[in-house]
């Protein structure tokens, strides 16, 4: 009983992990460049269900809104929540909330270019959001006019799982799936000698 049941729970746990950690996930391409370096045209990503009130800043999320990019889904990460003031007096350097944010996944363009400032408060219930390769990304900063170029927390299909992030839970059921029906081979090998060992009865 010990090796179909080791299986089973196997089994379950390797097909959970495959399918990116969960059931509620949804397998997505990279299609465009706006996510370099982090993320590669062609590269497949598991998207996680996540609540409004989940979402937290420089999450990377897949977003549809209606209006923009030909209602097309995009990859963008999460910079400012509802309520935050976001700023870039120089195009490059972003400061939230007055403090200047470490972006060490933003590709940094070789020529030096820089975008044009912005400066603005993001309304309730809405977030900013940017591409990390900038000079690619047609994010937040060009519908300034629009709710200060902001996009509804409602509007987000969920969030980037981050690479090799599977629950615990279903590393641990497999080992003690592979654990239970490797007893069950060993106890019914030891069964089986231990069987042919013992001296007839008559």
């Amino acid at each position: 009983m010990l090796v179909p049941l080791g299986l089973v729970l196997l089994l379950g746990a390797v097909g959970g992990i495959v399918r990116g950690g969960g059931l509620d996930g949804e397998r997505v391409t990279v299609r465009g460049e706006a996510m370099r370096p982090a993320y590669s045209p062609g590269e497949r990503l598991t998207v996680l269900q996540v609540g409004e009130g989940e979402i937290r800043r420089g999450d990377v999320v897949l977003v549809s809104v209606p209006g923009r990019y030909g209602n097309a889904p995009v990859l963008q990460r999460v910079i400012g929540l509802g309520g935050d003031h976001v700023e870039s007096r120089d195009g490059v350097r972003v400061a939230v909330n007055g403090k200047r944010i470490e972006e060490p996944y933003v590709m940094r363009d070789p020529l030096g270019s820089a975008g044009s400032p912005y400066d603005v408060t993001v309304p309730e219930g809405r977030l900013f959001l940017l591409g990390d390769n900038r000079s690619a990304a047609n994010d937040s900063r060009y519908f300034l006019d629009e709710q200060s170029g902001s996009v509804a927390a409602s509007d987000v299909r969920g969030r980037v799982r981050a690479e090799g992030a599977v629950p615990l839970v279903l590393w641990a059921l497999a080992a003690f799936g592979a654990l239970l029906a490797l007893a069950g081979i060993g106890w019914g090998i030891w069964g089986y000698e231990t069987g042919q060992r013992s001296p007839a009865r008559w």
